[in-house]
């Protein structure tokens, strides 16, 4: 269903930080680009890990019971809404970078 939009979420946050490195690159930029990767990294692979246990379990369940489909659709978007946070989170770090300007040439 979804697990390869989390790598879609991944190149985004990739070319949105490689548009903003410019020549006057801070270190507080630098790691505030490293940060914004890792929580969008971090949060896509705790939405790939959600979204694996909760098809597995509902995938059997579903084999036991028809009704449980709706649910187990629902449970599968809440999951993945995990990697769509980080995302918006690392987008929201990337915005904070470029504020800072090093005072010291």
């Amino acid at each position: 269903m979804g697990a390869g939009i989390l790598g879609i979420y991944g190149l985004i946050i990739a070319v949105i930080i490689n548009g903003h490195i410019s020549a006057p690159y801070s270190s507080f930029a630098g790691y505030v680009h490293f940060g914004a990767g890792l929580a969008g990294g971090m949060s896509a692979l705790a939405a790939g890990l959600a979204i694996g246990i909760v098809g597995d379990s509902s995938v059997r369940a579903y084999g036991k019971q028809d009704k449980i489909f709706v649910v187990m659709i629902l449970m599968l978007i809440f999951a993945e809404a995990l990697g769509l946070y980080g995302l918006i989170i690392s987008l929201l770090l990337d915005g904070t970078a470029m504020r800072y300007v090093p005072t010291c040439k």
